[in-house]
């Protein structure tokens, strides 16, 4: 679970300061999709910065737990620490997949091995399980360049997956893919985190995906505005 406890992150502007996240409290729960929308320029991604401990905040707390039940606040992490936390117990997907061009898909995700301890041994039996989760077995071996937007998605995804972690930070996953394969990547994201119990904050400005949602919060100029439940929810 990751817990942000009235945050606020400022950026300097000549000779003041923007707030872009505004004492903002938000909790993502276990095995569920809590997205994240809002108009461009809202702080959306800020927020998410925050909560994978990529920005510290001006205040508040950036709570993370497990379940083993131990929480660490990651805002107050020397940024070692905070660079240990990310590879060990969070998993990230950024806009675009920056995948390794000259390594393969099952590559990609065996070098993460060497990143971070995690809970679990990177080896090529646990590689071959997560390809085969998001759908990409028979593509294993071949590099970016072979795969289509959308696989690279998928691979990108595997690869924040491989030390099983805690909070799954997403952002735009859709932003470069038709609505068609931007849908299949949603619920991609959708199933893993409910199969595999993970928090998952995810960055939206595609409403089209809405149902993939299990809550979801809207950010205006910094702060939150609204919460509403998914379509996966009024569906329960």
């Amino acid at each position: 679970m990751i817990t942000l406890d009235d945050v606020t992150l400022t950026f300097p502007d000549g000779d003041r300061r923007v707030t872009a996240v505004d004492h903002v409290s938000l909790t993502a729960a276990p095995g569920v999709v809590t997205g994240i929308t809002g108009p461009s320029g809202s702080g959306k991604s800020s927020l998410l910065a925050v909560a994978a401990t990529l920005i510290r905040p001006d205040s508040g707390r950036v709570l993370i737990s497990g379940a083993d039940g131990a929480e660490v606040d990651a805002a107050r992490l020397s940024r070692r620490e905070a660079a240990e936390l990310r590879r060990e117990r969070i998993g990230i997907v950024f806009q675009q997949s920056n995948l390794l061009p000259s390594l393969t898909a099952a590559e990609q995700l065996l070098v993460m091995g060497h990143l971070g301890k995690g809970r679990h041994r990177v080896d090529r039996a646990r590689v071959a399980g997560l390809l085969d989760a998001v759908g990409l077995s028979e593509h294993a071996g071949k590099r970016p360049a072979q795969l289509s937007g959308g696989q690279r998605q998928r691979v990108a995804i595997a690869r924040a997956l491989v030390h099983d972690p805690d909070v799954l930070l997403v952002d735009e996953p859709t932003s470069a893919l038709d609505q068609e394969r931007g849908g299949a990547v949603m619920d991609l994201i959708a199933r893993l985190t409910h199969d595999r119990g993970t928090a998952t904050l995810l960055v939206t400005h595609d409403l089209v995906h809405r149902a993939a949602l299990d809550r979801s919060v809207t950010v205006v100029d910094g702060q939150l505005v609204q919460e509403t439940a998914g379509a996966a929810v009024h569906a329960a």
